[in-house]
C-alpha cells in the first residue's frame, strides 16, 4: 500500500530511513570494520574496541554511537524526502503504469529506484563523514572512498531494502494507517460501483437509443411501402 497524502509520505520516509540507519551503523561497524576494530584495539567485541578507542571515528574526531546515528539519521531523512521518495516515483512510472501493472512489481521498481539514488548519495556523505583528515586531504582519495563505499554499500542497501526493510515498513505502515486505508478502500468501491451504474445507464440509454433510430426506420419503411 502506497502512501496517499504528503502526511503519509513524510511518516513512511521516517519509518524507512530510521529503520535503514541503524542496519547500515550496524553494517559498517561490525561487517565491513568489526575485525580492524577488534586488531587495533586488542578487544574481543566490536562495541568493546568502540569504547575503547573513544568511539567512532567521523569529522576527524571520535563520536558516541548515538551522535553518528543522529547525523547519519537527519540527512537520509532529508535526502530521501526531497530526492529519494519523488524521484524513485518519477522514474518508476517511465517504465510501469501503477494503473495498469500489479502493485507489486511497481513498488519494486520503486525500491529499486530509490536503492539506486539514495546508495550513491549517501555513500558520498559518508566518505566526507569518515574521511581521514588527520592524514591530509585529496580529492582523488575522497572520490575512491566513495567508489568503494558504493560497491560496499549496494549489494547489501538491494537485498535488505527489496527482501526485509520494504515489507517490514509497509507492514507497520498498514497497521498505523489501518482506518484510514479501510476509508479509501472503502471509497474506491463506491468509487467503481458508481462508476459501473453510471456506464451500465449509458449502456442503457444507448440501446434506447438505438430501438428508437430502428423504431423510426421501421415506420419510414411501412410509410412507403403505403404510399406505393
Amino acid at each position: 500500500m502506497m502512501p496517499r497524502n504528503q502526511f503519509q509520505r513524510m511518516v513512511f520516509a521516517f519509518l524507512t530511513v530510521l529503520v535503514t540507519v541503524h542496519a547500515y551503523v550496524f553494517y559498517s561497524l561490525y561487517v565491513v570494520n568489526g575485525n580492524t576494530l577488534m586488531n587495533l584495539t586488542g578487544e574481543d567485541s566490536v562495541i568493546h574496541a568502540i569504547n575503547a578507542q573513544g568511539g567512532v571515528y567521523m569529522f576527524g574526531r571520535m563520536l558516541p554511537i548515538w551522535a553518528v546515528i543522529l547525523i547519519e539519521f537527519c540527512f537520509a531523512y532529508f535526502l530521501e524526502c526531497v530526492m529519494g521518495s519523488p524521484c524513485s516515483f518519477q522514474l518508476a512510472s517511465r517504465v510501469f503504469d501503477p494503473r495498469r501493472n500489479h502493485p507489486m512489481i511497481f513498488e519494486s521498481a520503486i525500491i529499486c529506484a530509490t536503492v539506486g539514488l539514495m546508495c550513491p548519495a549517501m555513500s558520498f556523505l559518508a566518505a566526507w563523514f569518515y574521511y581521514p583528515y588527520y592524514q591530509g586531504f585529496c580529492i582523488w582519495t575522497l572520490l575512491a572512498n566513495w567508489l568503494k563505499l558504493v560497491c560496499l554499500n549496494f549489494p547489501f542497501a538491494f537485498f535488505t531494502q527489496l527482501f526485509f526493510i520494504q515489507p517490514f515498513i509497509r507492514t507497520l505502515f498498514k497497521l498505523i494507517f489501518r482506518r484510514d486505508l479501510a476509508k479509501r478502500a472503502h471509497l474506491e468501491q463506491e468509487m467503481e460501483k458508481n462508476q459501473k451504474r453510471v456506464k451500465d445507464e449509458i449502456d442503457a440509454i444507448d440501446s434506447i437509443m438505438k430501438r428508437v433510430d430502428e423504431i423510426k426506420a421501421e415506420l419510414e419503411e411501412e410509410k412507403k411501402n403505403l404510399l406505393n
